[in-house]
């Protein structure tokens, strides 16, 4: 797998989720280039999951990205705390709310179409 395209299909999944965030109040995401290496990687890691895995549903998307955190002892908190390892999408996805749902529907229809 070609690393450079898997890092800018991270980055523009990254940057899209930003805007939407963004566009929904929220100031929590940093871009890309400030992002920390922990958030860079976790897009990464996504990106390779869905070319490895190219029918994962968003639910399954979901379910990966929180088992990634919760190995790297990450929780539920009801704000993003990077430094507590706290997230309030850290639930299952039947509790998110269809905001934090069209998340994963983004993400899988960027890299989909990045490598179709």
């Amino acid at each position: 797998m070609n690393e450079d395209i898997v890092e800018k299909t991270a980055r523009i999944c990254h940057e899209t989720n930003r805007a939407y965030c963004l566009s929904l109040g929220d100031t929590s995401q940093p871009s890309w280039d400030d992002a920390p290496e922990w958030q860079r990687t976790s897009c990464i890691n996504g990106v390779k999951h869905h070319r490895a895995h190219p029918d994962t549903t968003p639910e399954q998307s979901h379910e990966v990205w929180m088992k990634e955190k919760a190995e790297a002892g990450w929780k539920y908190g009801k704000v993003k705390n990077a430094e507590a390892k706290e997230h309030p999408c850290f639930l299952p996805y039947a509790e998110l709310s269809q905001s934090d749902k069209a998340k994963d529907y983004i993400f899988r229809a960027i890299v989909r179409e990045t490598f179709r």
